[in-house]
Parts: structure tokens; sequence; C-alpha cells
């Protein structure tokens, strides 16, 4: 049988029992082991459990001379792949053995995907090193491997569903469905409905029972983001969800539990909401047993360069450009401007000079204008120093480059507009490298 596998072009490993088997696999990497059901020392089917349960990749074919119903049976359940009666083998073992083949390597696939998104959405893959956000990070892991409802709250852009995505793979629930809803995104009645699900006829449209976000992450997490556009009467029945497991489907008058933990997220002030009567007060305190404010961007700087980095590597591969640097006057803008829109804002922007970059260094001409104010200069010492953002000079400039933008680089017509002259406009054009 060995010959026959090997002149086939698969690398035999042999063994005589059970005992060599398992310490030939703890050496080697093995993708199908084809295995007798009577060993000197055991038996194969009693083997194939030990080998799923520490090698589940590894797929086991169980071959026997004495096939019975319920070898074959249990053979199965222990995870072999198939169980085959000897006699008519040689005919069949090659075509098995390359089906058994093609699922290991589906398998390990699956496996290494798994490994990656695991480690894309782990905080390992939160990028920074500054105070701010370690301090953010080392507060989620701490409430990650509890079921406490928690509440992230900071500016729009600053990473809070990244948190949320990282804080349930730390949990262990990690291995149920994580389950995301932005509560600004629908309406009124299109909220409940995601959220609890309905039976068919409760509204017009509603043709057929849909199960709501609560049932999909049953046992998970269910992230609501914008939780402060969340309407009043709504904002009652995810405190009764929280507070005791039960919610009841559009359209239907039985209670549905729910083993959910809440992970909720708002750029709001809730205490202010509380005061406009635009939120409850009750839900704000269930929601906030643990909360954790995000930094914005421009709180913490020293990162500004490693995002950007980062980024610069997913669109370079995506947009398929060698770029692999950032010049320092592009890195001195990134850090002096202020991010409103936080990491979004710098993904989008790093996404455009990607786009725009001809060379393999990020420069500062592909920044948008209102970064380019805070550019270097080369100063006459040599040295490099900073166009301050408050200064008249980068006000000007900053108005030059709307106009020109505005007329689509028509200079006639943004010195008209500007009310100087041509031969002005040309020597700012000059100046402050406009383009």
């Amino acid at each position: 049988m060995a010959r026959i596998i090997t002149l086939e072009g698969f690398d035999v490993i042999q063994a005589a029992d059970c005992k060599t088997g398992l310490a030939k696999l703890a050496k080697e990497e093995v993708n199908i082991v084809l295995c007798d059901v009577k060993l000197p020392d055991g038996t194969g089917v009693e083997l194939t459990l030990k080998i799923k349960e520490t090698y589940p990749q590894t797929e086991v074919i169980l071959l026997t001379a004495y096939g019975n119903i319920p070898d074959g049976v249990q053979a199965i359940k222990n995870g072999a792949f198939d169980y085959i009666v000897k006699g008519d083998d040689n005919n069949k073992i090659i075509p098995l053995l390359q089906r058994a083949l093609e699922k290991n390597s589906l398998s390990r696939r699956v496996v290494q995907l798994e490994e990656k998104l695991e480690k894309k959405y782990s905080f390992d893959g939160i990028t920074g090193s500054s105070k701010a956000i370690a301090i953010a990070i080392e507060l989620a892991k701490k409430v990650a491997g509890t079921d406490t409802t928690v509440l992230l709250t900071g500016e729009t852009g600053t990473g809070k569903e990244v948190f949320a995505n990282a804080t349930h793979q730390a949990s262990p629930r990690k291995n149920k469905n994580f389950v995301a809803i932005n509560c600004s995104a629908f309406s009124h009645d299109l909220l409940e409905s995601e959220l609890f699900g309905h039976i068919a006829g409760a509204f017009t449209g509603a043709v057929k029972d849909k199960k709501g976000l609560f049932e999909e992450a049953h046992k998970g997490t269910l992230f609501l983001d914008e939780i402060g556009e969340m309407p009043l009467d709504l904002q009652a029945k995810l405190l009764r969800v929280l507070e005791n497991g039960e919610y009841i489907k559009v359209g239907e008058s039985k209670i549905t539990k729910a083993d959910v933990r809440i992970i909720a997220a708002t750029n709001r002030d809730l205490p202010k909401e509380i005061e406009g009567g635009r939120f409850r007060q009750d839900l704000f305190y269930r929601l906030s047993i643990f909360a954790i404010k995000l930094p914005a961007l421009r709180e913490r700087v020293a990162d500004i360069e490693a995002l950007a980095n980062g980024f610069l590597k997913t669109f370079a591969v995506k947009i398929n450009k060698k770029i692999t640097a950032l010049s320092p006057n592009f890195t001195a803008a990134l850090k002096h401007h202020n991010w409103p829109g936080n990491i979004r804002e710098l993904k989008n922007v790093i996404e455009r000079s990607v786009i725009l970059e001809t060379g393999n260094t990020l420069s500062v001409d592909t920044l948008p204008a209102e970064i380019r104010l805070a550019q270097t200069e080369n100063a006459s010492d040599g040295e490099t120093k900073i166009l301050s953002a408050f200064s008249l000079a980068s006000a000007e400039k900053l108005h030059i480059q709307k106009v020109f933008n505005h007329t689509n680089g028509n200079k006639a017509e943004t010195a008209r507009l500007l009310n100087i002259g041509i031969a002005t406009l040309y020597r700012k054009i000059d100046e402050y490298s406009i383009s």
C-alpha cells in the first residue's frame, strides 16, 4: 500500500502501531492518516478520536478486513473522513486520498483565514503606542472577559467599531457572531424590525418571518453604534433586554429570550441628551456601567505616522503602486492638521495621496490644500521649520488655493475673484507652491 501511494506522488511515513503513529504525528505535519482498524495496541476507531482532538485538520481514512456498521458509524462520529473494507481498496484509495487532501487543504486555509481575521480584529491590530490609546486599550482588555455592557464614547472616526470588535474577539463569546448596526441609519419602524425581528403580516410588506439582530447575535455580541440616535420608545425596549434578557418581535405577543452582550457607542454627550429629554437616564446608567472614552487623533499625535504608514501599505497594494514611505514634509503636515474626522479622515487622505503620487514616496503636494497649511519649508539655516497654521501667509495660501480649485485652475478667473493682478497671482502661486 505504501508503494502504491508513493508511486502516485505522495510522501509516505509508516508506523506499525498507535504509539509509533502518534509519535510520528508529533514530529511531522501530516495531511492524511491511512489506518488499519485492528492494531497491536489499540483500534483505528479509537485512534481517530485522539488524532482529531490533537490535529483537527488531519483527515483519517480507516481500512478494515471485517467491516461492520457499528464500527463504521463510530468511526465517522469520531471524525474519520471515510471507512472502507479491504479487498478492492487499491482502486478506491487514490481517488479517496485526493478528496481527503482537498478537504485538508480547505480546512487549513480556513484556519489561516480565521487566524488573520482574529489578528486583524484583535487589540494587536490597533495601531498606536501613545498614552491616550494605551489607556483605552487597557480598559477594554479588562472588561473583555466579562459580559458587562460597554459604552464607547468619542468623536466620529476614532475607531469605536474597531474597539468593539477587538473586545468581542478577546471575550469568551469570540466564536459566536459579532453583529453591528448603526442606529442612525434606519427609520424608527425599520430599526425596531432590524433589532427585534418581525413575523409575517406584522406590517405592510412583511411577507415572511424575519430574524432580528438580537437573534442573530445569540450567545455573541451586538454592537449598537450611534446609540444616541435611537428613538425614546425603542430605548425603553432596549432597556428591557438589558435588564432581563427579554424582547418581543414586531407583530408577536410571546416573549423571546436573548443571550447577547451589548457594546454601544456614541459621539454625542449623553448627559446633555438626557437634560434635553432625548435620552433615557435609566438606559444611560445601564449602558455606562463600563464606559471607555476613545481619544481624538489630535490627542495622540505620536500615533499619526504609524497609522499613516499602515494605511499606506494597505492602499499601495490595493491600488498596485510601489510607494514605500512618507516624506518628512508629508509627515509633518499630517501631524499639524487638526483631524476633525479623526482616523477615518486620515485613512481617506492617505488613499487620496496614494492615487495622486507618481513617485515612490508620498509627497506633501498630494495632500488636500487645507492640510498643506502644515507643510514644511526649508529654513535659511538648513533646518526644517513648520509653516504655522495661524500665520497670515498660511491663511492667504489656503484662500488662494480654495479659489484656484473653485475655478478649476483658471488663473485669470482666480485673479478676478481675488481682486488682484494676474502677475501678483503668479507670484503667489510660485511662492506658496500652489497647484
